[in-house]
């Protein structure tokens, strides 16, 4: 009995490794037959779609499995990648080093895999309607399935450097697919910001990475959690300043990868690529990733705390940039992108203040209903004959029903209106912000919810509700409208049930809204209803085709708070003097002077090579002579 009870336990977790390990190679290797032989327009959404959504569905079967245990660790390896100094005299020391293509399944990564497999396998379904007549289907295929697989590794990884190879590949797609239709010059330099503003956080969080091996012995992010444990209960962490440092510079790589001031310029310039780019992007990847890196070390952020104040700082300032920026624009996907930074802001906000659950309970729902607007953007889009510009929009609530009630609720939502999945995390969000007596970044965080309110207003009664603009030219197609019933219950019921994400990080519980002040209870549901009911008013009859002039402050907020001119006036235009100043290159000129000065010297040795006996004899007693002479002179 004892036997065959231990023989379906190796069963159980012989079947959960190999899971595991399929969930990342899935995606991965379609990608690689996508790019290796190149099959047909059918074949390429086939295998495009069925792969990532089969990755949801093991996904799903790993919730499945797990679902009645509380903390549960399931690890699996796909071999060996590194071994440095491991042998035994080696070991004994200091600075040894063996990396495994390790995978480490907890309460954490799991929800970060069945966001990103079950968003990415919706959006996979809706790029094969949304992409069918482009004609390079494959390698955009093949780049969004590699997203994916970088995405699952970056959130799987059980050592930071593998973490860091996952990290890299998310940039690396995020580049390749932002600038996916190559023939225009401004989506070529939307990816290169993207790709060289993220590179100034990716190299700080390497040197992090660094140091931490340094200061741990290891790069085992369990082991990190654990040591870091030991040193908080010690108390020694002020006794080493290079942990603080650490984990600032870890910091620095979350905020370029999830776009936080003054990293975040690049964001709504990545709105080039195709639209379900952007919803993978915003959604379930890649801005997704530092929330996740700073959640997946809170224990040593611990250690830190003064870095985590930083952190709920920038945090403040970057949902307040972001909402407000995203008041005053008129493109519809630069509105949404700027939105997902405010949004960040809230997630970053509520890890400095150390609620790292709640910043995960945030990000999901965020995938919702950021998934949903998106979408249902890229679907008006194609209904309005690609046109962007909300302004040429107007009274589209009767010609687009379906897009209509999308829009609503994806707005509901984002705006945290109650009983909608956004309303219960950044309620939650502001009420650990109470709780941690930061009275300031409360109220910062509460007026971003204002600004939150009045741009969702703005949004959807604009598109739908105002004066007529131009009229759609499509319907929207049965499969994107399909994945958009999908999302849109996601987005109205995600939310309803937190408690068991909250249980599994053992950090907080519902009741826990108790010594809350009834002003810090009640305005957080008051503001979202009120900013909405003042969008009705300013822009409830907004016509279509109304121009939009921005002067001053207007233009200021539109640009993003001016840090692209910041950018520019700081580090462009004096680079480009330089070059300028350089244009003939002053290396190539030293080793120019330097063949000009050997071709000089040639010519003027040559001409002692004459040929004659009677000077060659001539000279060599001559030199016998002076070198006589030198010998006795010495």
């Amino acid at each position: 009995m004892n036997s065959l009870f231990m023989n379906d336990l190796l069963m159980n977790d012989l079947l959960m490794n190999n899971l595991l390990m399929a969930i990342p190679l899935l995606p991965l290797c379609s990608a690689a037959i996508l790019i290796l032989f190149q099959p047909n327009e059918r074949w390429t959404r086939i295998l495009g779609v069925s792969s990532v959504s089969l990755a949801a569905l093991l996904a799903l079967l790993l919730n499945v499995q797990v679902w009645d245990e509380e903390l549960f660790i399931i690890q699996a390896s796909l071999g060996e990648w590194l071994s440095i100094g491991t042998s035994e005299l080696a070991s004994q020391h200091a600075g040894s080093l063996k990396l495994s293509f390790g995978l480490y399944l907890d309460p954490l990564s799991l929800v970060m895999i069945t966001i990103i497999c079950c968003i990415g396998a919706l959006i996979h379904v809706y790029s094969a309607s949304y992409m069918i007549q482009d004609a390079d289907q494959c390698r955009f295929f093949a780049y969004l399935n590699l997203f994916v697989s970088s995405m699952l590794i970056l959130v799987l990884a059980d050592n930071l450097v593998l973490l860091y190879l996952g990290w890299e590949g998310v940039g690396l797609c995020s580049y390749l697919l932002i600038g996916f239709w190559y023939q225009k010059t401004d989506n070529n330099r939307a990816a290169n910001k993207a790709f060289i503003i993220t590179r100034i956080g990716d190299t700080a969080m390497l040197i992090g990475i660094i140091l931490l091996f340094y200061q741990f012995d290891t790069v085992n992010i369990q082991q990190i959690q654990q040591q870091s444990q030991v040193f908080l209960q010690a108390n020694t962490a002020g006794e080493n300043q290079l942990i603080a440092l650490s984990c600032l510079l870890l910091f620095a790589g979350a905020a370029g990868k999830s776009a936080q001031m003054p990293l975040h310029s690049w964001l709504p310039d990545a709105m080039a690529g195709p639209t379900p780019v952007s919803a993978l992007i915003h959604a379930a990847t890649m801005v997704t990733a530092g929330i996740y890196l700073i959640a997946r070390n809170d224990a040593l952020y611990q250690l830190a705390p003064q870095v985590l104040m930083f952190i709920a700082i920038i945090g403040v300032l970057t949902l307040l940039l972001g909402a407000t920026s995203a008041l005053f624009q008129t493109d519809l996907k630069r509105i949404l992108a700027y939105s997902t930074i405010s949004q960040l802001g809230y997630m970053f906000l509520a890890l400095g203040v150390g609620a790292a659950s709640t910043a995960i309970f945030h990000l999901m729902t965020h995938a919702f209903f950021k998934a949903l607007l998106f979408l249902s953007a890229g679907a008006l889009i194609y209904c309005m004959n690609h046109e962007q510009d909300i302004m040429k929009m107007g009274g589209l609530r009767k010609k687009l029903p379906l897009l209509a009630l999308s829009f609503a609720i994806g707005c509901a939502a984002l705006a945290s209106l109650p009983m909608t999945s956004g309303f219960f995390s950044k309620e939650l969000i502001l009420q650990q912000v109470a709780m941690a007596e930061q009275p300031l970044l409360w109220w910062g965080a509460l007026l971003g919810a204002l600004f939150t309110a009045l741009y969702s207003g703005k949004l959807f009664f604009i598109i739908f509700m105002g004066k007529p603009g131009h009229a759609p030219s499509h319907k929207t197609p049965a499969v994107m409208g399909a994945v958009l019933i999908v999302l849109m219950i996601l987005a109205l019921f995600g939310g309803i049930q937190p408690q068991g994400i909250l249980h599994q990080f053992g950090e907080l519980t519902l009741d826990s809204s108790s010594g809350l002040t009834l002003l810090e209870h009640g305005l957080p549901i008051l503001v979202p209803l009120i900013g909405v009911i003042l969008a009705w008013f300013l822009f409830g009859q907004t016509r279509g085709d109304k121009p939009v002039n921005r002067v001053g402050l207007g233009r200021f907020i539109h640009s993003g708070w001016g840090f692209d001119t910041l950018f520019s006036s700081v580090f462009i235009t004096p680079f480009k003097k330089l070059t300028y100043l350089n244009r003939h290159d002053i290396i190539d000129a030293s080793f120019r002077a330097l063949e000009t000065v050997s071709y000089r010297l040639h010519l003027m040795f040559n001409r002692l090579q004459t040929g004659q006996l009677r000077r060659y004899s001539a000279s060599l007693i001559l030199f016998s002579i002076l070198a006589i002479a030198w010998g006795v002179i010495r």
